[in-house]
């Protein structure tokens, strides 16, 4: 029916274009401990330079973790990684006593528990707290220039001091009152040096050249009573001294300018002390401040959206209408024009996690709908190495629930590292993951392997989860998620000095047997990976890796296609074009030798009269998946000169 009342044309349209789509297969996913980086939240990195500008370099504490992570990156290019929440992890403040902000979210809404929000300036730790905790927070230095006089001012003062000659480091003035330490001086009547106030102590200051020339004291001589101009410590990096902005102007308001810049202070962050981090110049007081191209501008908010380094937690002291709107507001200045301040109480680095706190920060990544990803890396297997199973079984529980994703667990650091005998470390291997529950959604591999951290400059021992799901991630991008990611073609593992654990043909027999899939290093062949079953007791198609992600990445493609039925008639237009979506679909799959044939029955026959009026829709895909090959055998015959080989053919 048309809404037409008179005679007329009504224009409709009908989409049958609608196809089925492959999804990415290759996002990886792992918890790791850092030494910085939000915490309890999904972040995407791309690539190792991500991982350190995010989360920091690796420490003897965490480089498990830290490398986990960065193995896979040797592969990929999408990977999700969730900091954990450990005991003692503490952003650092302006305050000094550190406080925990895991995230952004944390700071705007609280944890639900009672701790926070702190963007309402109820923290009470200071001005600021660092973006994320760890000790790097303690080496940042913050300085507000709140007025046009904290950023400059003309005879400030005067010298009172008799006896000041060339090469001084000290002097007195008639009053010190309104000078900061790092302030930079200039004696009007001198030769244009400036020095830079390192100490206050009464009226008396001590100072440098400014900037640093080598010498340290006055250049030459100063009169008693000569006249002392002042600047803020950091003048020379912005283009004026704050005021009052246009948009506060424009509504009556006065002096709601100020700057901001932030300092490593001890080279912690930038690996050069003094290194400047951000700055801004011209914010607003004015709580609705914004720029002329309609940007917010006041300082509170910029700080939440555009730091890398600080959140705001209060006004300083005396800032009484700070936050107030701009209209016919007259910002007062806070009791120092200046405010300075370091960080100080940041903590966490050297954390180990509970097992209830890794468990925590691994179920982030529970929900399907809100959390895509294909490769689950466990890391290392035990908190403490001390062999527990704990972790598998919640991993593999996981990967169980979610029935999208495989999960990759390596054995424990003490069943290969630092073992003598190959055989222990077999037995070690496989007692290990007899304990972990049968699955297809799991991958097992036999060790770790010796990495170099440049970052420290020593050798570590890595578990190999993450190579192994970057081994699957490099399949995908070089074939397709059902090629099998094992052998010299696809398995190689990259960044491998030697194995901690390197079996033999009887022990990778044994291995294999035991759903465990052997890394292995061959002369002149390199390291790989050498076998390609899942966790799966039983023999079945979905006992191999390339089986399981093939089912995977059709079921995934399926489900999403079938969306667009939903709410639809369930007749049989509906039907044929949802057989119309997939068959094309499957018939690429087959000509990627992914599959050798399949069936997709989706008509009366399964869609009956019961299932019509249950509003359900029923379609049932037959595949025939590829299977890798595992097993090889070559028999050689030796005949006599001058037999017919079509003689002996099928009978030798």
């Amino acid at each position: 029916m048309v809404d037409l009342v008179s005679p007329g044309v009504a224009v409709k349209e009908k989409d049958l274009t609608t196809t089925v789509r492959s999804e990415p297969t290759s996002i990886g996913a792992v918890a790791i401990t850092a030494v910085q980086g939000p915490i309890d939240q999904v972040i995407t990195v791309s690539s190792e330079s991500d991982l350190v500008a995010i989360f920091g370099k690796p420490n003897t504490s965490n480089y498990q973790y830290w490398f986990s992570a960065a193995s896979f990156l040797m592969y990929s290019n999408t990977l999700k990684v969730v900091r954990m929440n450990t005991a003692g992890a503490l952003n650092a403040t302006a305050g000094g006593t550190g406080l925990l902000i895991k995230n952004k979210i944390h700071y705007q809404d609280g944890d639900g528990t009672g701790n926070g929000p702190y963007d309402d300036g109820s923290a009470a730790n200071g001005i600021w707290g660092a973006r994320t905790a760890g000790t790097w927070g303690n080496s940042l230095k913050v300085s507000f220039c709140n007025d046009a006089a904290a950023f400059s001012q003309t005879t400030v003062t005067t010298v009172a001091d008799s006896s000041i000659a060339a090469g001084n480091t000290t002097l007195d003035l008639t009053s010190a009152a309104g000078i900061n330490v790092g302030d930079i001086l200039y004696f009007q009547e001198t030769d244009g040096q400036k020095y830079k106030v390192s100490g206050i102590a009464s009226n008396t200051v001590t100072f440098a050249r400014y900037p640093t020339t080598g010498a340290t004291g006055l250049a030459s001589a100063v009169t008693n009573g000569a006249n002392v101009d002042r600047e803020w410590e950091f003048a020379d990096q912005f283009d004026s001294a704050p005021g009052t902005s246009d948009y506060a102007s424009d509504r009556t308001g006065v002096n709601d300018e100020l700057h901001i810049i932030i300092i490593d202070e001890d080279s912690k962050i930038s690996g050069v002390a003094g290194s400047v981090l951000e700055k801004w110049q011209g914010l607003s007081k004015a709580s609705d401040a914004l720029t002329d191209d309609g940007a917010k501008n006041y300082y509170v908010d910029v700080l939440a959206d555009s730091s890398s380094y600080i959140y705001w937690l209060d006004h300083p002291g005396g800032a009484t209408n700070w936050g107030s709107l701009a209209a016919g507001t007259t910002f007062s200045d806070a009791t120092n024009a200046i405010d300075v301040s370091s960080g100080a109480g940041g903590a966490g680095d050297t954390s180990s996690p509970t097992e209830g706190e890794r468990q925590l920060a691994y179920k982030l990544f529970e929900d399907a709908d809100t959390q895509d990803m294909n490769l689950l890396i466990a890391g290392p297997a035990s908190v403490g190495n001390n062999g527990t199973t704990t972790h598998g079984v919640f991993i593999t529980d996981l990967v169980e629930k979610r029935k999208d994703c495989v999960g990759f667990i390596s054995p424990d650091f003490s069943d290969v590292v630092n073992i003598a005998k190959t055989y222990t470390q077999t037995t070690n291997v496989k007692g290990y993951f007899d304990a972990l529950n049968s699955s297809s959604y799991t991958v097992f591999d036999s060790g770790y392997t010796k990495q170099f951290d440049k970052y420290n400059d020593v050798m570590r021992w890595v578990p190999l989860n993450g190579h192994i799901a970057g081994a699957c991630a490099r399949t995908d991008a070089v074939e397709d998620p059902w090629w099998s990611p094992a052998g010299i073609t696809r398995g190689q593992i990259r960044g491998s000095v030697s194995l901690a654990y390197n079996p033999t043909q009887t022990e990778r027999d044994t291995l294999y047997r035991a759903r465990i899939n052997p890394v292995v290093t061959f002369p002149g062949e390199g390291t790989m990976l050498f076998g390609d079953k899942t966790g799966l007791a039983k023999n079945s198609a979905f006992s191999r890796i390339n089986v399981r992600r093939l089912f995977l990445t059709i079921e995934e493609a399926c489900k999403l296609a079938a969306r667009t039925v939903l709410f639809e008639f369930n007749d049989e237009f509906t039907r044929e074009s949802f057989k119309a979506m997939v068959d094309p679909y499957l018939r690429d799959v087959q000509a990627r030798r992914g599959i050798t044939d399949f069936l997709t029955v989706c008509d009366e026959s399964n869609n009956t009269g019961q299932v019509i009026d249950n509003n359900e829709f029923r379609a049932d895909i037959y595949v025939k998946p590829a299977r890798s090959i595992n097993f090889i055998t070559l028999t050689f015959i030796a005949t006599r000169t001058g037999v017919d080989f079509a003689e002996v053919v099928g009978r030798a």
